[in-house]
């Protein structure tokens, strides 16, 4: 993970969130998981988390939340002090405007409750198509101008003469939303620094490039209104925990064998899992090993402890969000509470 970073010598307790991505079980309803994602909710308050996020997958067979909105709108209702938002809105999709618009919705019906997460994904070529409105010409990467158009529209920060400068979204409303950018690479995490707005790592996206996009979104930060004038950073990791180490690890096994054998179904059991992965996939390592961030991280509440509180003082993160694939409700609740108390006893490095 290379050379800790110099942080203050005072410190708080680890933030610790949750993205819902709403798993469909096999035989299962989608009916069900959205029951079971609204009710993670009302269980992540209890346990203490920060704030819950749902996800954004279109036309997938294994996840529920294709739109985050409806979801955060049900839970702010289920809910009373918890942060709840989108993990993410995937921006290339939509037009900022109606973004804004909706989140600002949001913003009223839970004012200092919501976050708005920006991503981009692609959800393949024919959904890609069918999710825009203009057929006829080319799509433009124009990520960056979308996102700036956002903090444009949130903050009403366009310049005399723009021409969205007469728009207002954010009249009557009280306070807005907190703007997140999620990313996977060092292009995102230097966006989120230009633009002086909190940074979401996908460490279980790519592990390797952790240390490198963390460290440029904090060396190349810029205070601005956008944000809260300092870098914030999330570190997103796939987490299991259970009372025994072995079953720990294979509540891995379900998301390893999405990625060896497609993500167009629902989430396997980890019995399902167990029959289709090989025993070398089966047996890759579970735990961080020096500067290696495995893609799924597992273990009891003491391997965890022992793993995640050197991590996040090398990388300097204050929050970790964390996301599963577990369909068991029962498993999933325990390694949720598991890895609430373990986080939540790690001292972290103030920002």
């Amino acid at each position: 993970m290379g050379e800790e970073h110099a942080v203050a010598a005072e410190t708080g307790p680890m933030r610790y969130s949750v993205v819902e991505l709403a798993p469909v079980a096999p035989g299962g309803t989608r009916t069900a998981a959205l029951r079971r994602a609204l009710a993670a909710a009302v269980e992540a308050e209890q346990l203490g988390y920060d704030r819950i996020w749902y996800a954004e997958h279109h036309h997938t067979v294994g996840y529920a939340s294709a739109d985050p909105v409806p979801l955060i709108a049900a839970a702010v209702g289920r809910t009373d002090r918890i942060r709840v938002g989108s993990g993410a809105v995937l921006l290339n999709h939509h037009s900022a405007f109606t973004v804004t618009e909706r989140f600002m919705m949001l913003q009223s019906m839970a004012p200092g409750r919501v976050d708005l997460g920006i991503g981009r994904s692609s959800a393949g070529p024919v959904v890609d198509q069918a999710l825009r409105r203009d057929r006829g010409s080319r799509p433009v990467d124009d990520f960056p101008a979308q996102v700036q158009e956002v903090l444009g529209h949130v903050h009403r920060a366009f310049p005399q003469g723009h021409r969205f400068a007469t728009l207002d979204l954010t009249r009557a409303v009280d306070g807005v939303p907190e703007v997140w950018l999620l990313g996977s690479s060092v292009a995102s995490a230097r966006l989120a620094a230009r633009l002086g707005i909190g940074y979401v790592f996908g460490a279980h996206i790519d592990p390797a490039t952790t240390q490198a996009a963390l460290d440029q979104y904090r060396a190349g930060f810029v205070g601005t209104p956008f944000g809260s004038g300092a870098p914030r950073a999330i570190l997103a990791l796939h987490l299991a925990a259970a009372d025994d180490e072995d079953l720990a690890h294979r509540l891995t096994w379900p998301a390893r064998a999405l990625r060896a054998g497609g993500r167009d179904r629902p989430i396997p059991t980890v019995a399902q899992a167990a029959a289709e992965l090989g025993s070398d996939e089966r047996a890759r390592p579970s735990s961080i090993r020096g500067p290696v961030i495995p893609p799924q991280v597992a273990g009891t509440a003491e391997a965890l402890r022992e793993q995640l509180e050197p991590l996040v003082r090398a990388l300097g993160v204050t929050e970790v969000m964390v996301q599963d694939m577990i369909n068991d409700v029962e498993l999933r609740s325990r390694s949720r509470e598991i890895v609430a108390k373990v986080l939540g006893s790690i001292d972290a490095p103030a920002s």
